[in-house]
């Protein structure tokens, strides 16, 4: 229910950005807005209250990297489905994720302006959703699903993760078209990828004056691109083409690390899908010659991925993973806590993400303005991220824009 004033008493508070806890702290809620984080409030009418009895209350987590339409990791299928069963779907994917304590997710593909309404307006139960309708590809790229004997002009109007644009003006007319329909960033895909059938890894994609082309757009929209890319010289292009944000970057070197900390962009790893892939993609649905292109990119970012960190590269907490592989979501905070302190993989979850968003102040914090969006857990994240990988029996309560949806305080 929709009350007017929560509180939350007796709160722990983690505050991210100083790493400290924060005893004995009274939240004050006020529709989908915190409006008061003091030891003591003074209120007169409170239609809500909550115990926490000393639990820790963090801010609700970010995944910065996710398909929530991706009930299959085989997208050329998704093409062929209604896009009705696509979203019945995902509806399930979306509540999943809300339930483990992720309270924002960006979509890196697929969902769309339908979506995001029907989450906003309580007809689907999910995080809030940032989406950038279809992610844009070259012919022939990560993006296009076609087999090398399938000829026909790729319809992107409906189903599916992607859309096929070559050449300046295609990509300029693509972006304003997903910008249009409410598109909050621009996917694209700078190289090529292990669940596309006609590109390597290895290969660069789309010229830079596409890519450039793709970045004016977005920002003459106030708006920013993210380039899915793995090699250093994929990576470099993008960066120098004015994106903020690189998904995955497995081979990323200590070249493009300078680069990406020059360029004050972001890298979103995502380990998790490529630790699972291999041991489920297959029964997952995702075609066997596909799979086989992922042994490299993850012993490669098990190496590139602590050394970029070491370096100063600002990393965001993404997970990419697919169909049955979404409950996979929280083993990325024991990938990055290999080489992340705690406090440091939260952060890439929380207010490192609200960067990266442009949502500083609305969210990854627990502050004044803020949103409401506070999770609580009994045990100390600082201590032990597991705290957050067991949501049964850690995690207590669940508050979305001031919306309760777990309480077991």
């Amino acid at each position: 229910l929709m009350s007017e004033i929560k509180l939350l008493k007796n709160a722990t508070i983690l505050d991210v950005e100083a790493g400290d806890l924060v005893e004995g702290m009274s939240i004050v809620i006020k529709k989908d807005r915190i409006v008061e984080v003091e030891k003591k409030v003074n209120l007169q009418k409170i239609d809500h209250q909550i115990d926490l009895n000393g639990k820790i209350a963090l801010p609700g987590l970010c995944d910065a990297h996710v398909h929530v339409i991706a009930s299959t990791p085989n997208f050329a299928e998704i093409e062929r489905w209604s896009p009705v069963f696509t979203t019945a779907r995902a509806m399930r994917i979306l509540k999943n994720m809300l339930m483990r304590g992720f309270t924002t997710v960006r979509d890196a593909g697929g969902a769309d302006f339908g979506l995001a309404r029907a989450i906003d307006e309580g007809f689907a139960t999910g995080p809030r959703l940032l989406f950038c309708g279809k992610a844009l590809s070259q012919t022939g790229g990560h993006g296009d699903m076609r087999g090398p004997g399938e000829n026909f002009e790729s319809c992107f109007c409906c189903a599916g993760l992607g859309r096929v644009c070559d050449g300046v003006s295609e990509v300029r007319k693509a972006c304003r078209d997903e910008i249009r329909k409410g598109a909050t960033h621009i996917k694209i895909m700078a190289s090529g990828g292990v669940a596309s059938p006609t590109d390597r890894i290895s290969s660069s994609q789309f010229s830079l004056e596409e890519i450039a082309a793709a970045v004016e757009e977005a920002e003459n929209a106030n708006l920013y691109v993210l380039a899915h890319a793995y090699l250093p010289k994929s990576i470099s292009r993008a960066l120098n083409c004015g994106v903020r944000s690189i998904e995955h970057g497995n081979m990323i070197d200590a070249k493009a690390s300078s680069l990406l900390i020059e360029k004050n962009a972001f890298l979103v790893p995502t380990m998790s899908t490529h630790e699972i892939l291999p041991l489920e993609g297959l029964k997952a649905g995702m075609p066997a010659d596909m799979i086989e292109k992922v042994a490299a990119v993850t012993e490669a970012g098990k190496i590139n991925f602590p050394n970029a960190w070491k370096q100063g590269v600002r990393m965001v907490f993404g997970t990419d993973l697919l169909g049955t592989m979404h409950e996979h979501q929280l083993l990325e905070f024991a990938l990055r806590g290999e080489f992340q302190k705690p406090i440091d993989v939260i952060r890439s979850a929380t207010n490192v993400a609200a960067e990266l968003f442009q949502m500083t102040g609305d969210i990854g914090q627990i502050k004044p303005g803020a949103f409401a969006d506070i999770i609580a857990v009994t045990g100390n994240p600082l201590e032990d991220l597991g705290v957050l990988q067991n949501p049964d029996k850690f995690l207590k309560m669940i508050i979305k824009a001031g919306i309760v949806f777990k309480n077991e305080t």
